[in-house]
Formats: structure tokens, sequence, C-alpha cells
């Protein structure tokens, strides 16, 4: 089936799952700058606290394995990975590593080696290119690019080299472009993606177009809906051991507090094009069970961060994504953000809705965090059944 056949007999083309969730965090540095500072941005004029898509996307994918969700590998080690499946299906550890170093050797770039300058070299240089020496075998292991691979399709290269002796000559044959075979090999994405982070999330090999996956789920920057200056910490240790009055360390950490705004978008139709149909339901509710519990990692010891969703707004439906900007910073009433955040969002989302008009294509939507017998369950329950077409709320 080609894509264009793929395409239209879709059921859910252009179906899309839209969650607009406000969380609100007290004392946190839920994502760290490269100076250690919690990341902020400016929108519409003001600074606003910064957690990046990646962050949470990636906590979302480790959350997934609580949930008994088949995930992929995403690693530059592709070589031990390969190496492992071939082991595993009856490879001497020489055949493994031989079969897992040829696919490595297709898809990973090893950084390059410091070359020497022309002419005669500094004691300086002599020293650092002696070292290179020593470091040789470490900084081979230095590569830049992360492959994303399902069980499935390293199963089906420890296959083909164990049909084949676990020779990887007779496996990898085009010396010019090898990377045809292994497209060969693992053939249609759609036939052997059995990891749902890879549905969700994507793949690029710039070394093999036909084996890219297009994204299903879309994460904007969680930003806060209102004004946000950075604090800092200063704290102190004490040797338990010392005599001598006084710190034995004193330091200092930057924090902020915000109610945040959320945007993810999943995909329904590219879920379905890239699982092959299959399992749509059941990644669904394993992806917003993710979702709901998934909260940035950094300093989880010392400042916590364990604030669940505050309100969502989710649609079910078809059209062009819709993100609120928040371009006006919201300002605190009654003492918080997060019901005048809550009353402008609605409203953006309202009137956004009555402006697109037929085009807006809604199917189904629902407030949570509003009643409390609405739990999760029941949001996920409606929003699985609204994908189906159902009428239950």
């Amino acid at each position: 089936m080609n894509q264009n056949q793929n395409q239209s007999s879709n059921p859910y083309r252009n179906v899309r799952v839209e969650f607009h969730i406000l969380q609100s965090f007290p004392v946190t540095c839920l994502n760290r700058d490269d100076v250690g500072a919690p990341k902020t941005a400016v929108v519409g004029g003001t600074t606003r606290a910064r957690v990046s898509s990646q962050c949470w996307k990636r906590q979302v994918r480790l959350a997934m394995r609580d949930f008994g969700v088949t995930l992929g590998t995403r690693t530059k080690l592709i070589g031990k990975l390969i190496a492992k499946a071939c082991e595993d299906n009856g490879a001497t550890p020489e055949q493994a590593k031989a079969c897992g170093d040829k696919i490595e050797q297709i898809f990973i770039k090893k950084a390059d080696d410091k070359k020497p300058k022309k002419g005669k070299a500094t004691d300086k240089e002599v020293k650092a290119a002696e070292a290179d020496e020593v470091d040789e075998a470490a900084s081979s292991e230095k590569a830049d690019t992360l492959l994303f691979l399902s069980p499935k399709e390293v199963d089906i290269l420890a296959e083909a080299f164990k049909a084949n002796n676990f020779n990887p000559d007779e496996v990898i044959k085009d010396k010019k472009n090898p990377v045809k075979d292994v497209e060969k090999l693992i053939g249609k994405v759609e036939q052997h993606i059995d990891a749902l982070d890879i549905a969700l999330f994507g793949r690029m090999v710039a070394q093999a177009a036909k084996l890219n996956v297009e994204a299903a789920a879309s994460f904007a920057h969680a930003i806060s809906t209102h004004k946000v200056t950075n604090e800092v910490e200063f704290f102190t240790a004490l040797d338990d051991k010392s005599e001598e009055p006084g710190s034995a360390h004193m330091g200092s950490l930057e924090f902020n507090s915000a109610t945040y705004y959320r945007y993810v978008s999943l995909d329904i139709g590219q879920l379905w094009q890239t699982l092959a149909g299959q399992n749509i339901p059941e990644s669904v509710e394993s992806f917003v069970k993710a979702l709901f519990v998934a909260v940035p990692s950094a300093r989880q010891t010392t400042q916590s961060g364990a604030s669940p969703w505050e309100f969502a707004k989710v649609f079910v439906r078809t059209g062009q994504r819709l993100q609120v900007p928040f371009e006006t910073a919201v300002k605190s009433q009654n003492g918080g953000f997060l019901e005048p955040s809550k009353k402008a969002m609605c409203d953006y989302l309202d009137k956004k809705e009555k402006l697109a008009g037929s085009l807006f294509g809604k199917n189904k939507s629902f407030d949570f965090g509003e009643e409390a017998e609405f739990n999760i369950d029941n949001l996920i329950e409606s929003i699985k059944d609204a994908i189906a077409g159902g009428t239950k709320k």
C-alpha cells in the first residue's frame, strides 16, 4: 500500500486531539538553561517562565514505561544494540560485534580525529597528540548521531544476519550505498513500527529518508501565563565532622513559581498511519496517562514540583491546530493566577471557535478539573469514544 492509498483509506485523517492544560507549580526549577537558571522567554513584551517542549516530551516518553507500552531505543551506541540482538539469536560475541559494527558504520558518523598542523609541532601539540592516542579507544565511542529503532526493526536486522550465518557482508552487500540494503530489510515503516514513542515523537534518519517517521504528537513550549522574575536561593552546607564554626560550603540556586499553559496536539490520523491501524485506542490511553503524570525531573529532590493538572480543555476535532498565545500576561486575582488564566484561555478558545465557523471541525470538547466526578479515567474514555465517533461524554 503506497502512502496515498494509505491516506485515502485512513478513517482518522485530519482528526486530532488537542490539549490545553493549565498547571501551577510553586518554588521550582523545572527546566534549566546552560547556567542552571530556570528557562524563560519574552512573550508579549514580558518575561515568562518556560519549559522546553523537548523536556516535557522526554518525561512523557519515560512515563509511558509504567503503562506497559512497547518503546523504541534511542541511542548513539547502535552497534551494541544490534550486537546484543545477534547474540540473543545465537551469534558468538565476535560475530555479534561484526554485525553491530556493520550497521553502526552506515548510520553513525564518528567524531573526526584531530589532524596535526603542518610544520614543526610544539611541545604542547606533541603532548596533546600523545593524549589523543591514549584516548583513541574512548574517542572512537563518540558519535554525532542518535538512531531511534523499534524492537521489531532490531529483530528484523538480527534475523537477517542470522539467516546469513552472521556474516555482515552477505547482508549488507551494496558498498556504495549500503543504507539501501537496510531500507530493503526493514521495508515499509508502517509495517514494522511497534514502538509507540517513535510513532508519537517521530524519527528522522538523514542517511535513509525511507525510515523517517512523521510525529503524531506536537508539543509547544510551556510558558507561564503571567510575568515571572527568577529569584535566588542562598544556601549553606555544614560539615558534620568539622570542629570549626560556620558553613563548609555556600552556594546559590535560581528558582521561580508559575502557572503554565501547555499545548499538546495528537494527530490520530498520523498515529493510525504509522501504527498501520493497530492498537489506536490503547495507544491514545497510554499517551494521555503519561501526559497526565509526566513532570520534568530537574531538582525534584530539593524543590519537588509534584503539581498535577489544575484545568484542561480538550478538543477532538479536525481543522487547523489552535494554540493560545497568552500574548497579554494575566494579572493576579484573588491571590492567584489560575482563575484569570482559565478565563483568558477559555474566552480565547470560544472566540476562535466562533470565528472559525465550520472550519473549526469540533466533534467533542471536554473540561477537566472542574468536577471531581469526572476524573482522568473518565476523560480518557470520553476521548476514545469521541475518536471512534461515539456519543458518550
